[in-house]
């Protein structure tokens, strides 16, 4: 079995220390219990289209992440994260 690893962008680091630190607490709790470790990391987030093709999002109350999944390296790469009103712009 192979289990994905968790690394951050710099922009997603930067949003995350930005944020509320309740909120960030929340979202760094469901990324150990979700996606640190997993063996798929498909089965909690939901496929972008159009121009994020390729990219995954994942939903954490009102908050989004997007992610790129790297089969090849077993990673999964946060690009992005933020409230669900700002995070598509």
């Amino acid at each position: 079995m192979t289990y994905y690893q968790v690394r951050f962008e710099k922009r997603a680091q930067k949003a995350l220390k930005k944020m509320d630190p309740y909120q960030a607490n929340m979202i760094m709790a469901w990324i150990k219990k979700h996606l640190m470790g997993t063996t798929n990391p498909r089965t909690y987030g939901k496929g972008l289209k159009g121009n994020r093709a390729g990219e995954w999002r994942y939903r954490i109350g009102d908050y989004r992440l997007i992610a790129y999944i790297n089969d090849e390296k077993i990673t999964i790469l946060i690009l992005e994260l933020g409230h669900r009103r700002d995070i598509y712009k």
